[in-house]
């Protein structure tokens, strides 16, 4: 996680844990792409408290340079 401790907008809480979203249909790519190969996961910040999702990351960066 990052330098800046998250603190969760709806409830808070400032305990959190990563959550990965992927899978054929979830993966985020870019724009111009139509390959599930040039796809990545995000990669999910979640408040353990009230599951509010704070931030969102691509995990693959190199797939969109």
């Amino acid at each position: 996680m990052e330098n800046d401790k998250l603190i969760c907008k709806l409830c808070g809480s400032d305990t959190f844990t990563q959550g990965e979203l992927g899978g054929a249909y979830a993966n985020v790519r870019p724009v111009d792409s139509v390959s599930i190969f040039s796809s990545s996961p995000l990669i999910l910040s979640i408040c353990t408290n009230c599951g509010e999702v704070a931030s969102m990351k691509v995990k693959k960066l190199d797939k969109f340079k």
